[in-house]
């Protein structure tokens, strides 16, 4: 007998998200970007800034595609592996020389076209390759090594997300939110000179981090933005020294912003990272990203935060209105509701298909913007019991959302009584001064909930809840139908005018050329998670 579909055609829902996200996936896998071969770079050794105070792998790819965008598809891998074997150097010191304009990688790419050189260019290339997968994977044994010593804590992880843009300031508020127990730190990685540039050119505003005016130092760092690769050296190790102190093992969290997540999956996976924000569909719904260049570096990503056995947060959903404000009508919350799960439905099965297995995936339960509709609670409940049933394997997170029109007490109340005692995973707060009482809240929440969870049956929707799950449900199936038959104009519309119809990133993704990959098969995830 068919499997009885309480909230309507989950089953369809998650075929239709399969397919449609299979034949993107399956593209952005054999493509580059301008992100992935910084990447690639970091991999290599390859950090820090040039001597203009530009990051050093960004001068790189940038000077070398400066030589014509074709290049782009060849990447920037091989003609730096043939110039550090021609010129005898480290991989720092040769960028610091193509960044000046000393060394011209151009050069070097046509010495690949002699078989003996392209040999050992291939060779040079592998020995780096090795020597970051085995980096890669000394950080996973440590994690799984201080799990096994310190304890991991109970699921729900309840946890903090640092919005202090500094480190100095960052690691306090993580002080105080793990003094009140917290299980999980989050912070933001800062906005990169891509993207600065991107928006600039777009006529948008670009917030860059600056320093304050007091230069504040703690055991030698140097002034720096909490979520660069200095400082969460430095916050790992904090965290680390705590975790030690209190014996259960502390998470660090990061979420990094558009057109960085290749990069920011190699400081996630050098730097024991615990949690990333890796999703593709909100870059190019909410980050105005290009589909193309936002699924090719998230296809990258994946695959190597897999590999670093680095769980990957996927949204809730985002709010998709652009088809309200092409007709000039709102749609209900169930139809926004539906649309959000459309898009998790596609992130999903994109995340999958890139490798990562479902143990290190985690999916957000609640649209944020949910709780300012009326009836939140009701909405919330269908909107847990969708995901319960479309992600049985997945866990779920709750995270706060940064702004709203009710207080974080109304937020907190509604988590509370929808989080299910199994099956959630993680609960991340916005605690600012007040770090104490939102954390212990949010822990005795989860342990009233696991209590009651041994005690009674879970209830079963009905009413407003029942009603608004089965209308979301039915809202995400037809935006998926309409993604298969319009494409992207479905969520993205084509009647707005001005700086929003600038897709970021259009013009630095390219199918790849060169068939060499140092990276291809160590990155491959089977059997080590």
């Amino acid at each position: 007998m068919p499997k009885a579909e309480p909230y309507g055609p989950i089953d369809r829902l998650a075929e239709r998200a399969e397919t449609l996200a299979g034949a993107w996936a399956a593209r952005a896998r054999t493509s580059t970007t301008v992100g992935r071969e910084r990447a690639l770079l970091r991999l290599f050794g390859v950090g820090g800034l040039d001597a203009a105070g530009r990051p050093l792998a960004w001068s790189v790819v940038d000077r070398y595609l400066a030589g014509g965008r074709r290049r782009l598809g060849g990447g920037v891998v091989m003609p730096f592996a043939m110039a550090l074997v021609e010129y005898d150097l480290s991989p720092q010191r040769l960028a610091l020389d193509v960044a000046s304009g000393a060394v011209d990688l151009g050069m070097e790419g046509e010495l690949l076209r002699q078989a003996d050189r392209r040999a050992v260019a291939e060779e040079e290339a592998r020995r780096l390759a090795d020597a970051a997968i085995e980096r890669i994977d000394a950080n996973r044994t440590a994690r799984r090594e201080l799990l096994g010593v310190l304890g991991d804590p109970a699921r729900p992880w309840i946890g903090a997300s640092i919005p202090d843009p500094e480190i100095e300031e960052a690691i306090k508020a993580s002080r105080r939110a793990l003094d009140a127990g917290a299980d999980v730190v989050q912070v933001e990685v800062p906005i990169g000179r891509e993207l600065t540039e991107r928006l600039r050119d777009a006529g948008m505003d670009a917030p860059v981090w600056r320093g304050s005016a007091q230069d504040l130092r703690s055991e030698g760092l140097d002034h720096a933005p909490t979520g660069s690769q200095r400082a969460l050296t430095v916050l790992r190790g904090q965290l680390d020294e705590i975790a030690a102190q209190r014996r259960n093992y502390v998470r660090l969290a990061a979420v990094p912003p558009a057109l960085g997540a290749p990069e920011s999956a190699v400081v996630a996976a050098f730097e024991r990272v615990d949690v990333a924000d890796s999703d593709p569909m909100i870059e190019i719904i909410a980050g105005r990203v290009a589909p193309d260049r936002a699924l090719a570096d998230h296809a990258f990503a994946h695959a190597l935060l897999a590999r670093a056995g680095v769980v990957v947060s996927l949204s809730a959903g985002p709010l998709v209105v652009a088809p309200d404000l092409a007709r000039g009508v709102p749609s209900d919350p169930a139809t926004r509701a539906g649309r959000a799960l459309a898009i998790q439905a596609l992130a999903v099965a994109i995340a999958r298909g890139n490798g990562v297995p479902d143990e290190l995936l985690l999916v957000g339960a609640v649209p944020g913007w949910l709780v300012d509709e009326s009836q939140p609670a009701a909405r919330a409940a269908a909107e847990v019991a969708i995901r319960r049933e479309l992600y049985p394997t997945l866990g779920l997170s709750f995270e706060e959302p940064p702004q709203s029109r009710t207080s974080g007490g109304a937020w907190a109340a509604i988590v509370a009584a929808v989080a299910p005692a199994v099956g959630a995973s993680m609960i991340l707060r916005r605690p600012g001064d007040d770090a104490g009482h939102a954390i212990s809240t949010s822990r005795m929440a989860a342990t009233v909930g696991r209590e009651l969870a041994a005690s009674i049956d879970p209830p079963a929707l009905h009413g407003p809840a029942l009603d608004h799950a089965r209308a979301t449900v039915a809202a995400a199936t037809t935006t998926l139908e309409r993604l298969a038959d319009d494409g992207w104009r479905a969520v993205l519309g084509d009647a707005l005018q001005g700086p929003e119809r600038v897709r970021l990133g259009e013009d630095s993704v390219a199918e790849r050329t060169e068939s060499f990959d140092p990276f291809s098969s160590a990155i491959a995830t089977l059997g080590l998670v």
